[in-house]
């Protein structure tokens, strides 16, 4: 089963997070906007991993003085397909 998501991120550089789940597993992972080097990265090292992995890891990190971060709104796109 195939699930995909484009999630409008809010307190971040970044203005979407695009996500595809197959099978239980993340395929596919795309900032839209941020740092270019570290929303890459990030894409790239979720690959291959579980949802709620990847939640566990970076759910509650921040950027600076903000309340979330890149990081932290994969992890809230991540619960929000999974609940969906």
């Amino acid at each position: 089963m195939q699930k995909t998501i484009q999630y409008k991120t809010t307190g971040v550089c970044s203005s979407a997070i695009e996500l595809e789940i197959t099978d239980g597993i993340i395929t596919g992972a795309r900032f839209h906007g941020g740092c270019p080097g570290n929303t890459a990265g990030l894409a790239r090292m979720v690959i291959g991993c579980r949802p709620e992995d990847v939640i566990a890891r970076l759910k509650g990190i921040r950027c600076g003085l903000k309340s979330t971060s890149c990081p932290d709104q994969m992890a809230l796109a991540l619960e929000q397909m999974l609940k969906d």
